[in-house]
């Protein structure tokens, strides 16, 4: 069969011959410890509930009923949840481990998670890579993904960017599509769902969960959908419906029988009412007048349930499938081989930081007029005693400005944690690859940007005049530029919200400029500052290696009085010849030369810190 007759037939993406029969779970009870009374309480309370191969599981329920937290609970991602759990959840009547568990199943984040400057096929392409194993050849990756791109509806949008702010892609619905078909690349046998409708209009949602049940079918996936509020056509997508109101069941049984159930109970469904929308509004006690009348109704709809056959039809399906436990193993596969994670990273980051305006080539421009400013206001000074300062306040400036200007980097870098975040809690590739093709990929681009603004700025402002001086210049320019990113990223790894990254950002930008000895300089600066921050001060290290750069070996003419009598601003031993030697200078800062190595290793150990913590903080969070 060739690769065509395979797409056609569906044959390749194994799920038909998936060995998971049915997914259950019993006696889901989650503890926290409530603030306000001071004792434990439970938000969620001995749930039960089983969905068989091909099923879609809706769970429904108010705001604040437990949704998420059951979802998570199922799809073990526990680590979030702050609070005792306990369950037993069932593959095929049996216990699984939970690294057995998440090889068969994917979860699907609310949030669309996707890189913005990737095409459609190509976010495909890298799901492929890192998930697939590499015995899979690039050939068969190709046909799965061409399967996907079908089955989903998105073969015309397959060399469309995904899109963000800047950038204008696919909408709303087909990011949606292509979140679920990224996590399907590994034909997985259970796909969690967390609100895969969220943010689309009544026509979209429909069109998404249609495109997932279809799937389903076909390939006897196991769905589990928290979703909020659906319209009648999407809510009659699913097979079964399990809904929570504070954290216990009100109703777990088959979609079909949910009106059968609620009139027997007294709560007769109006004939023209959006079903979804009357359970909700019976068993949402938030927004009642008296609640207290609201919260005795809702506890009696919630014992009802417990007492009523239908609660235990689906304990009687969950001891069946125990008791007829699948012999056969479940089968899973393992990722591809780990040294080839970082390098997939690497070409998905370089695409992205190609392509995409906002990660790199907008700071292009900024630093370009960055340049074009410097050294058209610091045009051509002259190496005489006046313009010693100015050379000065030159170094200060190009350094500390090109460090400052590196918050740009920020919303690029929250994309991709995003992404890393989701792909982490899949198992996918943990915090060191992650950190390690992000490095390895910014260095060209700073590079670049470093020599860019040097060519214009350096000889513009006729710094020394030497290819040695020039060459260094931009090496502590780079480095400058390294750690300045590196500091972003540590500050953006602890906290994903953008303006507080800015903030923090921009308050430590300012305390190296107060602290680097410029400003005041280090023989004068206060104790405190000195020893508790000037040090770590990558800007103090940069602007010092730059200043002895430029004075180590050059010399400035002296002023004449009218008389012509030699007048120098620094007495150094060049005094007899009317000029004063550039070491002069520096010892008025208190700097020695034949020290730049020393401050180079300074810079570079200061990088390899904000980087080191900035693993540390991705190691220890997971949101």
């Amino acid at each position: 069969m060739d690769d065509m007759e395979k797409l056609a037939s569906g044959d390749f993406i194994n799920l038909t011959n998936s060995s998971v029969r049915s997914f259950g779970w019993e006696n889901v009870t989650v503890t926290v410890k409530d603030r306000t009374l001071k004792r434990p309480t439970d938000i969620l309370h001995d749930i039960n509930g089983i969905v068989k191969a091909g099923e879609m599981l809706a769970l429904m329920g108010p705001s604040g009923s437990g949704k998420t937290t059951l979802l998570n609970v199922l799809a073990r991602r526990t680590e979030h949840i702050k609070g005792e759990t306990h369950e037993r959840l069932f593959i095929n009547g049996r216990h699984t481990t939970g690294r057995e568990f998440r090889k068969i199943g994917r979860y699907v984040e609310q949030n669309d998670s996707l890189m913005s400057a990737l095409t459609v096929k190509e976010t495909l392409h890298f799901a492929a890579r890192l998930s697939l194993p590499s015995s899979v050849s690039k050939q068969d990756r190709m046909v799965r993904i061409e399967e996907l791109l079908a089955s989903f509806g998105l073969l015309n949008q397959a060399n469309t960017l995904v899109g963000g702010p800047v950038q204008k892609g696919i909408s709303g619905g087909q990011k949606r599509r292509l979140s679920v078909a990224s996590q399907l690349i590994t034909s997985p046998k259970i796909l969690f769902l967390d609100e895969p409708t969220s943010g689309l209009d009544s026509t979209a949602s429909y069109e998404v969960v249609s495109y997932i049940q279809n799937i389903a079918r076909k390939y006897k996936l196991i769905v589990i959908a928290s979703i909020h509020q659906p319209s009648t056509n999407t809510f009659q997508l699913f097979d079964r419906l399990l809904l929570l109101s504070q954290g216990k069941t009100v109703f777990n049984g088959l979609v079909q029988d949910v009106q059968h159930y609620f009139d027997n109970l007294g709560r007769p469904m109006p004939i023209h009412m959006n079903p979804a929308e009357f359970m909700l509004d019976l068993v949402n006690v938030d927004f009642e007048p008296n609640s207290r009348q609201a919260s005795l109704e809702l506890h009696k709809i919630q014992r009802s349930w417990k007492e009523s056959p239908n609660a235990n039809v689906i304990v009687d399906e969950i001891l069946h499938a125990t008791a007829e436990t699948c012999t056969c193993e479940v089968t899973t596969q393992d990722g591809p081989s780990a040294y080839m994670v970082p390098f997939t990273l690497i070409h998905r980051s370089f695409i992205k930081s190609r392509r995409d305006l906002v990660t790199y080539w907008i700071r292009v421009g900024m630093y370009m007029g960055l340049a074009v400013m410097m050294g058209t206001v610091w045009l051509r000074l002259t190496p005489d005693q006046h313009n010693i300062q100015s050379f000065i306040n030159a170094i200060f400036f190009g350094g500390a400005f090109m460090s400052f200007m590196a918050v740009a980097y920020i919303p690029s870098f929250h994309e991709d944690r995003s992404l890393f975040v989701k792909e982490r809690a899949n198992g996918l590739y943990g915090p060191t690859s992650f950190m390690v093709a992000n490095f390895i990929t910014g260095l060209p681009f700073l590079f670049l940007i470093t020599v860019l603004f040097s060519a214009i700025s350096y000889w513009l402002s006729n710094f020394e005049p030497t290819a040695t001086g020039f060459m260094m210049w931009v090496l502590y320019l780079f480095l400058d530029l390294l750690a300045a990113e590196s500091l972003v990223i540590l500050i953006s790894s602890l906290t994903n919200i953008f303006v507080v990254a800015l903030a923090i950002t921009a308050f430590a930008n300012g305390l190296w400029m107060s602290v680097g000895g410029f400003l005041v300089p280090l023989v004068e600066l206060n104790v405190f500052w000195k020893y508790a921050f000037s040090f770590m001060d990558y800007q103090r290290w940069v602007f010092q290696g730059m200043l002895v750069n430029e004075f180590k070996d050059r010399t400035y003419d002296c002023g004449r009085l009218a008389n012509g009598d030699c007048q120098c601003m620094y007495v150094t031993d060049l005094i007899d010849q009317c000029k004063i030697d550039g070491k002069g200078v520096l010892d008025t800062y208190g700097y020695k030369t034949g020290q730049e190595g020393k401050y180079l290793c300074i810079i570079v150990g200061i990088i390899a810190g904000y980087r080191l913590f900035g693993w540390l903080a991705l190691y220890l969070k997971r949101t």
